[in-house]
C-alpha cells in the first residue's frame, strides 16, 4: 500500500504550506530573518543542485549576506497547484511530512520584477516535541525562465 498526498484541506497541508509562508514570504520575501531559526532543525542540511550543501548556519548566512544584503530584489513565488505534502509515519504514528513543489523566482530589472527561473523543491519536516521543524530541503532543476 501507498501513501498519498494529504488533502489540501487538512490541517497537515494548511500548517506546512503556513510554514513554507514563513520561509519564503517572509524570510526570503521579507528578510524577517528572526523567523527563520525557530522552524529550522538544529542538525538541518540543505542541498541545492548548484550552490552545494549548507548546514543551518550556513543557510540562515546565505540568506542574510545574499539574498538580504540587498532586500526587494529577489522574490519567490509558489507555483500555484504544486504544492503536495505527504504524511511520514512509523507505527502509524506520524513522524514527519514531505512537502514538495515549484517555485520562481523574480529579481528586479531595470526597476520591475522579471521572472528568471524555476525549480523543484523538497522539503523534510519532522515533529520535535510537538512542534514542525524543517530538517531537510532538496532545492533541484533549476532553469532560467524568461516572461
Amino acid at each position: 500500500m501507498t501513501a498519498a498526498q494529504v488533502d489540501e484541506n487538512s490541517e497537515l497541508f494548511k500548517t506546512l504550506k503556513s510554514k513554507d509562508s514563513i520561509i519564503f514570504e517572509r524570510v526570503f520575501n521579507k528578510c524577517e530573518l528572526e523567523k527563520l531559526a525557530p522552524i529550522i532543525a538544529e542538525n538541518f542540511e540543505f542541498y541545492h543542485d548548484i550552490a552545494g550543501i549548507q548546514n543551518r548556519v550556513e543557510f540562515i548566512n546565505a540568506i542574510k549576506n545574499n539574498i538580504c544584503s540587498n532586500p526587494g530584489i529577489n522574490q519567490r513565488s509558489l507555483v500555484k497547484e504544486s504544492l503536495a505534502v505527504f504524511e511520514m509515519k512509523e507505527n502509524n504514528v506520524l513522524y514527519g511530512a514531505i512537502q514538495k513543489g515549484k517555485h520562481t523566482f523574480q529579481q528586479k530589472i531595470d526597476g520591475k520584477m522579471k521572472t528568471v527561473g524555476i525549480a523543484d523543491f523538497t522539503h523534510l519536516w519532522i515533529l520535535e516535541n510537538t512542534k514542525w521543524k524543517l530538517k531537510r530541503v532538496l532545492s533541484y532543476n533549476h532553469k532560467p525562465l524568461t516572461e
